[in-house]
């Protein structure tokens, strides 16, 4: 008989018909259904699969006593009640490594379009504008670019942006042992000192506005901010005060904080550009995240230990 799992998020046919394979599913992507599940069904249930921003909560997991596993499917897990979870003696998974070629490859194509203008280009030219109309926009290498989190993304993009000829730099909560890349004590010291500041840290309430006005002022008048990681971490009300103030000259958002809803403050500027937090989505990505995801159950049915634990 198949474990009975309840997911909590969207997933494409194609995913459910493979975990489908492997489980007895009850799919419950929304509020209405989510509550339903747990309410009727919840002592049944002996996984579920959520992400980071949809999350899992302490009550929840009490309402399932049967819950031995919980998986995330991408990286982020704030939202997961894991400590509780782990008291509870469950395993909690995430989809760590899946989709980091993904996201940093978005980050990138974020960079681009927004120092480059591409956007207001692409309109510019379907109007009949051209270039000796417009104006020059700035390189994108060989200037400096400060990474917010060198995790296994923040890594990714480094690497890409030396394929940049880039000078880069970094924050974390300590330096990475082995890490050649030039460190900075504080997020500040790395916006003042860099021109392209990149947010690629976990989310959750230890990163919450860790991106702030006084951030956004030492990255300066000719300072570009882009964020792929958890709209939490900027603050909105700074950032549109500093967009529309000329402190940072302006900002590409995969993610933001009131998702899914874009914020009022963003969308009428012509210095931003926002995409619905597609960074980690792509085919490979998602089958990557299924694949890791199945391998982690079958393990922890089996007794094992899980390949990417959080």
């Amino acid at each position: 008989m198949k474990p009975s799992l309840l997911i909590l998020i969207h997933l494409s046919e194609t995913s459910l018909a493979r975990i489908e394979s492997a489980f007895d599913i009850t799919y419950a992507p929304d509020d209405a259904s989510r509550a339903a599940a747990i309410a009727q069904h919840g002592g049944t249930f002996r996984a579920v699969l959520t992400n980071g921003t949809t999350g899992l909560t302490e009550a929840e997991i009490d309402q399932m006593p049967q819950v031995g596993f919980v998986s995330a499917l991408g990286a982020g897990y704030e939202n997961i009640a894991v400590d509780h979870a782990r008291g509870r003696g469950i395993a909690v998974a995430n989809g760590a490594g899946t989709n980091d070629n993904c996201v940093a490859d978005h980050a990138f194509a974020l960079l681009l379009a927004v120092v480059r203008d591409l956007p207001q280009l692409d309109t510019a030219t379907r109007q009949g504008a051209w270039r000796d109309n417009l104006p020059m926009r700035p390189n994108v290498s060989g200037k400096r670019l400060g990474i917010l989190g060198l995790g296994h993304i923040g890594q990714k993009v480094a690497r890409r942006g030396a394929g940049f000829d880039m000078e880069l730099g970094y924050h974390n909560r300590k330096p990475r042992e082995g890490e050649q890349l030039r460190y900075f004590d504080s997020v500040t010291d790395l916006a003042q000192w860099c021109d392209f500041l990149v947010v690629t840290t976990v989310g959750g309430a230890g990163t919450k506005h860790l991106v702030n006005q006084a951030v956004l002022e030492a990255l300066g008048p000719q300072g570009f901010l882009v964020n792929v990681s958890r709209g939490s971490v900027v603050d909105t009300a700074a950032l549109a005060a500093a967009l529309n103030g000329g402190q940072i000259a302006g900002a590409a958002l995969d993610v933001y904080e009131g998702e899914p809803h874009a914020p009022a403050g963003l969308i009428g500027l012509q210095n931003v550009v926002l995409t619905p937090h597609t960074a980690g989505r792509s085919p490979e990505a998602v089958t990557a995240a299924v694949d890791n995801f199945l391998a982690n159950a079958e393990r922890h049915f089996a007794g094992e230990a899980v390949l990417t634990p959080v």
